[in-house]
């Protein structure tokens, strides 16, 4: 299965609410929901306090993105405000054994993000003991910036390496320029995932872009795994 995971960096902040109910009725299984605090990233955005407002009427699953620098210490605030996947970055401070250890006591699903200086195999010796792993496509930071294709090897390799230690069940998402254009290419890599912004949310017809958006990456997948 394909997963679409609009990313709320692009939505209306002032109606938050309305836009993932406007998302979920187009067909996103997914809520993709970013968290910077201004140090591992330039930017700040929502917090904990904002996501458990929101999933209380969410139908969708909240994938949570921490690109913050300690993440462990953040981890129960992000899980008692409703996340089902709790993502952090490999690049942060908090040390990942821990911070996956800690993510799964408290019932949430776990995901390893890298940005694009840092090699796919650098999550390798994690894989075993996470849900999800996030290629970022961008530098992250910011919402509305260019795909970088270059970024695909990685996740090729991820794929690759997930299926040769019996783990195929992990989520490959990418995040970061993803439209109808270039989502065949990432899927073809081996995402199934995929996180867009600007390209959903601008759409002149919501549903549509998200069902083209399954509908070519379906068609891209690897057909041995499909």
């Amino acid at each position: 299965m394909m997963i679409i995971s609009p990313s709320l960096l692009s939505c209306d902040f002032a109606k938050m609410g309305e836009e993932i109910t406007r998302m979920e009725d187009a067909g996103a299984q997914w809520m993709h929901y970013d968290v910077m605090d201004g140090h591992f990233v330039p930017n700040i955005t929502v917090g904990a306090p904002v996501l458990k407002a929101l999933t209380k009427k969410m139908r969708a699953v909240a994938d949570v993105h921490l690109m913050i620098s300690d993440p462990l210490f953040y981890a129960k605030d992000f899980a008692e405000a409703g996340a089902d996947y709790i993502t952090f970055h490999i690049e942060a401070d908090s040390d990942p054994v821990k911070t996956i250890n800690r993510i799964k006591e408290l019932g949430c699903k776990v995901g390893l993000s890298i940005k694009p200086k840092t090699p796919a195999e650098a999550i390798f010796p994690y894989l075993k003991d996470i849900d999800l792993v996030l290629v970022m496509t961008v530098e992250p930071g910011f919402g509305g910036q260019s795909f970088m294709a270059d970024m695909m090897s990685k996740v090729k390799a991820i794929y690759d390496e997930v299926r040769r230690i019996g783990r195929a069940d992990i989520v490959i998402e990418v995040d970061g320029g993803i439209n109808e254009i270039n989502i065949v290419e990432a899927a073809a890599a081996g995402a199934n995932a995929f996180v867009s912004g600007s390209t959903i949310f601008n759409a002149v017809d919501a549903k549509k872009i998200i069902s083209l958006l399954k509908e070519r990456a379906k068609e891209a997948y690897p057909k041995e795994e499909e």
